[in-house]
Order: C-alpha cells, then structure tokens, then sequence
C-alpha cells in the first residue's frame, strides 16, 4: 500500500495527465478524473488502493460543491426563472422519481427492488450533469438560447432538489408508516433553516465580513471563509443530517451578503481540486469483473434512463410551449447522468436499500452516459433536424427573414452579438448613417430591440448559412462582441471560410488570447481592459493638472502603439484643432496570378508613396486556411495574397491599380 506521500504524488501526476488530455480534446475536466479514477483504481492498474483516504477528502469537494451551489441560489435569480425552474424543473424530478416505481416493476425479473430502492434511484437517475452540460452549451453559445435557457433552469431545480433528497433518502429507509412523518419533519427543517438563512444572511453574517474585512488580512477572510463553510457542514451533520447539506446553507447564507463574489474566487482553488479528487473516488468504485458479468444489465441501465429521460424532457419542454426542435435539444443535453447523482448514490448505498451488485451496474451505466454526453449535445442539431419537421422551417423562415433585411444592403456593418458593446456600436453607426445588421441569439433582446427599430435579427453568427443570409459577401467589415473567445473563435473559422480576408474587429476582455485572435483572422482586437486603463490614465492626468493637449497627445500614443488600424489617424488631432479625415477606410485586396505586384517585396512597392499603409498580409498555406503573415520590408508577394490596405478613399484606389 503505497505512503500518503506517494498517494498523493499518482493522484496528482495523473490528475495532470487526464485533465490535460481532455482539455486538449475540449472535453470537461470531469470526464478527465472519472477516467483516472478508473484506471488507477483497485480493479484496474490498483496504484490507489487506500481509496478510503481518498474518498475522505473527496467527501470534501462535495462539500465545497454545495457550498458554491448556495452561492449561486439567490432570491433574484428563483424569481427570474420561476416558470422554468418551479415548472419545468420541478416536473422532470417528481415525474422521474415516481415513474421509477412502475419501472421497478418490469426489474424484478432481474433484481428485486422495494419500492423505497425505486425513488430512491429515480432521484439519484434524475440527476443530469450541471458541471458537463454547463461547459458544453458555454462552449456552443447557446446559454442564452430557449433550449439552454430551458437546461440552465431544469438544472437549477436538479440542484435544489439535491438538498430535499439527501434528506429524504435517510427516511426511506424507515418504517413506512415513520416516512409522512420523516417527510413532514425534513420539510420544517428547510423551512426554519431557509428563514433563518434569509434573516440572518442580511444581519448577523453581513456585520460578521464587515468586521474581519476591516481588518484588511486575506488570510483571516480564508480562514473565516473556511470556518463557515466546515462549521455549518459539521452543525448540520451533528443533527442527523448530511455535511453537503450544511455547506449549500453555508453558500445561501453568504450570497445574502455584499461580499459574495469575493468568496466565489476564494473557494475556487479548494472547490476544483477536492472535487476532483470525488470524481476521481467514483471512478475507483468501478468494478469491471461485475460490469462483465451482467454488461446486459448495464447495457440496459445505460440505454433505458438515457431514451426514458430524453423523452420525459422533450414531453415536458413542449408542455411548457417550447417548439419541437428546442424540445428534443433540452432532453439530448439532459439525457445523462450527473454529479449529484453519485452523491445520492453513494448514500443510497450506505443505507443498504439495494443490492451492492446493482449498485455497481448503476454506477457504470452513469458513467458511461456521462462520457457520451459531449457526442449528444455536439449532434442535437441534426438529430433535431433529423426528427422535427417544423424545425427546418422554422429555421427557413428565421433565415428568410435575415434575407429579406440584408438582400437590399451592401457595405454594411455586421455585429455578431447585440450585447451592451454591439448596442453601443449601433447608436453610434446609426449616427453617421452607416448600414448595420446585428445577429443575437438572445430571443427576448432581438425580439425587444427589433421592436425599437433597432436592425437586428435572431441567429447564431458561427453558423454559415445565418451568415451568408446577413449578406457576409457584401459587407464592408465584421465586429465580433462576444466576450467568449471560444465562441470568437467559431465566429472568426466560419467568416475566414467564408470570405478570406474580411476586415473582422474583435472585442475581448483582455489580450490574453490576442494571438490566438490574429492568427484565426481578427483585423484588430480590442481588449476592454486596456481601453478601462487608457479613460482612467486620461481622467488622472487631467485631474493633476497636465494639459488637455498632452493628455491626448500621450493616450493617442498609447493607443497607436497597442492598434496598428489606429497608426496615423489620430496624429492630425494632435497638430490640429480639425477632425480627421472622415473619408479614411480599410480596403483588402487579393493578388491575382497575373498581378504586377507577384514578386515584389513590400519596399520595392514603396506604397507609402501613395499614402497608405499596409495592416496585413494573409497567406494561404499548404492549402489551409489563410494565416496572418509578420510584416517586413523584405515580405515577397505571391498570388492569392490577400493585402489589407489603410488610408483615404483616392490612395486606397492609386495603391489597388498599382498592385493588381
């Protein structure tokens, strides 16, 4: 049996290991430790077998899960998204769990179940991955879509039914005529702890921050942080009830409080890392040799949950009005098995109400749903494609109407995403009456701003037949708003395929992923960051006294150095009182095989003669997408460059002449 030492040296090598081979995959970490878990597990390569000390400290990374959870249950957000969450929510879980009963039934051929064992596993198979799914729809951005708005909600009730159920199941367990009781009693208890929670969090756990933050020592936040959340966990495990429990009120208690973003990023480092080491204890449980012996029982356990709660879902989207495309989306991302449903798992399995054997075909079944989940959300398009009708014509008609905008504009502006920066950008194009068409696909803001005359549309900007319907041949350039680099990034592949070259402005949060950017086709980048540094410095400086004159020469400089677009536009309102030249534009030009410029370097064309500058020269490479070249005086043209030319209007067309 290998040290504590060396325990923790495997867990943390492989750990590295799977979660970097999952993420080079795009695929949630979580996959990553179930995997580990299961390889170096007892019944694989046995490198783990003090698996009780790792599971000591995975019971941990439950602990600080359901504390984040609480963080994140607040009273304005249940508001928000209480038809969705107490409806549609509420329903897949009940529904679930009661349907389990009739299905125990058709099990008793193969194991015999009460029909305690049945909630209690309809609980544990309602379950659907609030960590997977998350990510997955993030990635596609589709967190503001009906369907993910329909996931995040469902989740969201998943979540809250979690803290009922690990009270619930103890109960199940007793007498049947003790269970009205048992339940009547877990019921007041999250009543009088969820009214305290709401009392307290404002008062006593408001002034209690307010006290150890004056004190201004991020160790003692830490520590009181951790004291609260250990602390509550060990209350509530004192009265009979479960550690996970105590720490979701810990996380409620303190989202009641102004200090509650603070505490999400502290918790962030022990939350990721003990969670980690659950999932990698629940891929330890893994059995193979009781998986080989009943692979029937398992096979069925994995495709009878996933078809009955993907049927279940869509059922109960389309009774809540969804359309029948948006219906089969929500039950492919909800389909799978979840985190919390190892947990209950685990506690159905100590309170012995089925049998070990089962248990073990359980657990695989969920498993393996879970690793199939990324390939069911990735093909829900053309599996809803495939079995809705109505939902090619619904999309027909969403692009025919995006057609019918764009068909009489040309050298438009092109906004992917109507956020607050792409609204922005509107007014202000608006202003000098230059044509715009935004895609958002938040169905409430398109349908809000389409009605104040606002020229927006709903459509997914990473999708190639939604971009050529805006009319993308005709635009003049393209400005991406997402804050999601991934989703950017989509956005940027398909505009690069679809036109080479195409003027793309991007606007990001910071220039972490500014290379990343560039090289997939972004013109310029603009980070947020760096523009909130530029207003503060020019505030600063004015308010110290420097002149107005300098305090613009100095930003203007900066900006010049961080934008190459921007090089030589603002010189002139430093030297002078005029605007400048309202006729300056970015104009790409493509070489031909029979150009006059193959050849020649960038200084033999001296096209600085003519009053322009290049910004950049694409290049494609090895028949592959265009890559962005370094610029150099010694840079040789060849054909199918793709050259982006800044200056005036009459400049632009001397330097197009002289290069084609």
């Amino acid at each position: 049996m290998p040290s504590v030492l060396q325990l923790t040296l495997i867990l943390l090598a492989f750990g590295v290991a799977g979660v970097l081979i999952f993420r080079y995959f795009g695929l949630p970490p979580i996959l990553g430790y179930l995997a580990i878990g299961v390889l170096i597990g007892p019944n694989a390569l046995a490198l783990a077998n003090d698996s009780a000390t790792v599971k000591y400290l995975g019971e941990f990374g439950v602990v600080f899960l359901m504390f984040s959870l609480g963080l994140e249950f607040n009273l304005h957000r249940l508001r928000s998204m209480r038809r969705i969450v107490f409806g549609l929510g509420a329903s897949q879980v009940i529904l679930t769990m009661l349907l389990a009963v009739p299905a125990s039934l058709f099990m008793n051929w193969i194991y015999p179940i009460s029909w305690q064992a049945a909630i209690a596993l309809g609980g544990a198979l309602a379950m659907s991955s609030t960590a997977i799914v998350t990510k997955l729809i993030a990635d596609r951005s589709e967190l503001e879509s009906q369907h993910g708005r329909n996931v995040i909600g469902i989740l969201l009730f998943q979540d809250l039914a979690v803290v009922f159920l690990l009270i619930l199941l103890p109960s199940l367990g007793k007498n049947p005529k003790d269970l009205l009781f048992a339940l009547s009693t877990a019921g007041i208890k999250i009543a009088i702890a969820l009214a305290l929670i709401f009392y307290i969090g404002q008062t006593v756990m408001s002034r209690w921050f307010r006290l150890v933050v004056k004190l201004r020592s991020q160790e003692l936040f830490m520590l009181n942080l951790l004291l609260i959340v250990l602390g509550m966990a060990a209350l509530t495990e004192h009265f009979g009830l479960s550690l996970a429990l105590g720490a979701f009120l810990a996380g409620m208690l303190i989202s009641e409080t102004p200090f509650r973003h603070q505490v999400e990023e502290d918790i962030k480092p022990f939350r990721d890392v003990l969670l980690g080491l659950f999932f990698i204890t629940i891929g330890m449980l893994l059995d193979f040799k009781v998986i080989q012996a009943q692979w029937a029982l398992v096979l069925l356990l994995l495709i009878g949950p996933l078809i009955f709660k993907f049927g279940l879902i869509a059922l109960l989207s389309r009774a809540f009005g969804s359309s029948p495309g948006i219906s089969i989306r929500t039950g492919l991302c909800l389909a799978q098995a979840g985190e919390f449903g190892f947990v209950l798992l685990n506690q159905i399995d100590g309170l012995d109400l089925i049998d070990p054997a089962l248990s073990q075909a359980v657990l695989a079944a969920m498993l393996l749903s879970m690793f199939g989940a990324p390939f069911l959300i990735q093909y829900s398009d053309r599996i809803a494609m495939r079995f809705s009708s109505n939902e090619w014509l619904l999309q027909s008609l969403a692009l025919t109407q995006l057609a019918a905008k764009s068909v009489r504009t040309t050298n438009h502006v092109l906004i992917c995403g109507f956020g607050r920066s792409g609204q922005s950008l509107a007014r202000m194009l608006d202003q000098q009456k230059i044509p715009y068409l935004a895609l958002d696909m938040d169905p409430d803001r398109v349908k809000e701003a389409a009605a104040a005359g606002d020229n927006v549309v709903y459509g997914d900007a990473s999708r190639e037949n939604y971009l050529t319907a805006a009319g993308l041949s005709k635009a003049k350039a393209v400005v991406i708003t997402y804050a999601d680099t991934p989703a950017t990034l989509k956005v940027l592949h398909q505009v690069e395929r679809l036109r080479p070259g195409m003027i793309v402005l991007v606007r990001t949060k910071d220039d972490a992923d500014l290379g990343k950017l560039q090289a997939a086709g972004a013109t310029e980048v603009v980070p947020e960051l760096i523009e909130g540094s530029l207003m503060m410095a020019s505030h600063v400086l004015l308010m110290m006294g420097v002149p107005l004159r300098k305090v613009v020469r100095q930003i203007t400089s900066a900006r010049e150095a961080r934008y190459s677009l921007l090089r030589g536009y603002f010189r002139g309102s430093v030297e002078t009182e005029s605007e400048p030249n309202e006729s300056w534009r970015l104009q790409s030009i493509t070489l031909l095989p029979e150009s006059a410029s193959i050849g020649k370097t960038l200084e033999e064309l001296h096209l600085e003669n003519e009053g322009v500058s290049v910004q950049a020269v694409r290049r494609k490479v090895g028949g592959m997408d265009y890559i962005k070249l370094e610029l150099s005086p010694e840079l040789r043209l060849q054909a199918n460059d793709i050259l982006v030319l800044s200056g005036n209007p009459e400049a632009t067309d001397l330097a197009q002449a002289k290069l084609i």
